[in-house]
């Protein structure tokens, strides 16, 4: 099968070993990976900040780099989400609109697509860890991920998962967010954290790389003794 990648802001430019590890685990399935190098930002920080002119220039441009007919894979569920259930209201032009809908059908979260369209959870990955799971709310509520992840870890050799009190509750990121609401956002990341550092823990995992970046800076700001890991990363162990 062959498959495009696209690659969020964050993880391209502060975790672009998320980004390669995908690939490692798409090629381990047997998939054909593409990557547009022209590709940018989806458009979410400047639509969820309300500057509309802004993310309609990005989601045209998104639209034309990938406007084959391949999957589409992404290490994140906020971006994919946002695309699948948003790029619609951005437009007017049926021609647009009738691309959005095609594109919409051909975007995946990786874990989607690993448990759903190559129905494969076992890689050979082993972690002799304790990790926690962090759910994101775009990752649940936007995209639609349920048990995908888990399913994925609990198959990684060595690894004790361990359930994060009010694991669904948000970070504090929230893209602009935790910049415009800087004392309430705080205040979340701490409780998550606290949340996380009760179950011992070495690790905390998440789908979204966005919201492990801001609880990486919690952590690292206060020298805690838990570290955030892509699930992605987890998964390539190995290959």
């Amino acid at each position: 099968m062959q498959v495009s990648v696209f690659i969020p802001c964050f993880i391209d430019q502060f975790f672009p070993e998320t980004g390669f590890n995908m690939i490692k685990l798409l090629e381990h399935v047997g998939c054909t990976v593409n990557y547009n190098p022209n590709q940018t930002c989806c458009g979410q920080p400047s639509f969820n900040s309300g500057y509309m002119k802004e993310t309609i220039t990005l989601a045209t441009k998104f639209l034309q780099d990938f406007s084959g007919d391949d999957i589409i894979v992404s290490p994140g569920g906020s971006c994919t989400g946002f695309i699948k259930k948003q790029y619609a209201s951005l437009f007017s032009e049926s021609e647009h609109i009738e691309q959005v809908q095609k594109l919409a059908t051909r975007m995946y979260d990786i874990t989607d697509f690993l448990v759903h369209v190559i129905q494969k959870i076992q890689f050979g990955a082993v972690f002799n860890e304790k990790v926690t799971i962090h759910e994101s709310c775009s990752a649940l509520r936007e995209y639609g991920l349920t048990n995908e992840p888990r399913l994925l870890l609990e198959q990684v050799q060595g690894i004790e998962l361990i359930d994060l009190p009010d694991s669904k509750t948000c970070c504090g990121f929230g893209g602009t967010f935790s910049a415009k609401h800087t004392a309430i956002s705080s205040a979340m990341v701490e409780q998550k954290v606290r949340n996380a550092l009760s179950t011992g823990a070495s690790y905390i995992t998440s789908t979204e790389a966005s919201c492990l970046m801001n609880i990486a800076g919690y952590i690292s700001k206060n020298k805690l003794p838990i570290i955030p890991i892509h699930i992605v990363d987890i998964l390539a162990k190995n290959l």
